[in-house]
């Protein structure tokens, strides 16, 4: 993959915890090259959509995931839909890792490595990756802070109780990420179930029963939370949190910021104060 297409910031390097902002512009539509890294890196997607391939197993990255980057393991990357994608990228030094990681998590070898390429995380995980990010771009965030921050993160990310793994048949798993896929083309679109349906290939109620035993979740709050997270990346960039509601395809400022205090236990002004320099 073209090294111009990346663009990557680093926010934070102690020897503990290496966080960097990475932002992809999206241009290899189909798979790329085979790539892999020299650490173990903790990637947590913020805005846009991409695939991973690692061998036959594929995963839609997008802001209600953590994907696993192994140490030397080959993947390729792609891009089906527009606009790119910007992650949070951990790397937390080895022997702090495997204190943080359940050892059922990780694969029997010499170096950390993940039996999945991905867990869903929770509204509070999504909140921690956005107050760390613009808590170090705004230089907001003092040291033992932001690692304390990261490490936070990381430990949510992997909770039994805080985030999730799903389970069920490749088959169904395909279905459940064309469907993700079908709602990050478009997160402010009004989708109907027959809408998305007909994009995936299946019938409302197939969907939304697969769906519901893959993500332990309805079709519409998975969907709701992309928008969410998608609001947590932008409430730095917008003073009127009106507009940003309707723009992410709220229907009023009361709907958004609602559905924003229930999702993250405070509304989208609380948030927005919280990250502007002290």
């Amino acid at each position: 993959m073209a090294i111009s297409q990346f663009t990557v910031q680093p926010l934070l390097d102690t020897g503990t915890v290496r966080v960097r902002d990475v932002v992809c512009s999206g241009q290899c539509r189909h798979r790329s090259e085979e790539e892999c890294t020299s650490a173990t890196h903790l990637v947590f997607p913020y805005r846009g959509v991409f695939v991973r391939h690692v061998g036959r197993n594929d995963a839609v990255a997008e802001a209600n995931q953590l994907l696993f980057f192994n140490e030397a393991e080959a993947y390729r990357i792609s891009h089906p839909v527009d606009g790119g994608d910007a992650c949070l990228d951990l790397v937390v030094e080895e022997a702090q890792l495997l204190e943080l990681v359940p050892k059922e998590q990780l694969r029997s070898g010499a170096t950390p490595a993940f039996r999945r390429q991905r867990r869903r995380i929770d509204p509070r995980a999504q909140a921690l990756v956005a107050l760390l990010r613009h808590s170090l771009s705004r230089n907001i965030a003092e040291t033992l802070e932001a690692e304390t921050l990261a490490l936070t993160l990381v430990r949510r990310s992997l909770g039994e109780r805080t985030s999730h793994v799903a389970g069920a048949s490749p088959g169904r798993q395909k279905l459940v990420d064309r469907a993700k896929l079908v709602l990050s083309s478009d997160l402010s679109r009004r989708w109907t179930l027959a809408e998305i349906a007909v994009e995936v290939g299946v019938s409302p109620v197939y969907l939304t029963q697969v769906f519901q035993q893959v993500e332990a979740m309805p079709l519409y709050r998975y969907h709701l939370r992309l928008r969410l997270a998608r609001a947590l990346d932008l409430l730095g960039r917008y003073d009127n949190l009106t507009t940003l509601g309707i723009d992410l395809g709220f229907s009023s400022h009361s709907h958004f910021s609602s559905a924003f205090r229930q999702v993250y236990g405070r509304t989208p002004a609380e948030f927005q104060r919280s990250i502007k320099p002290r």
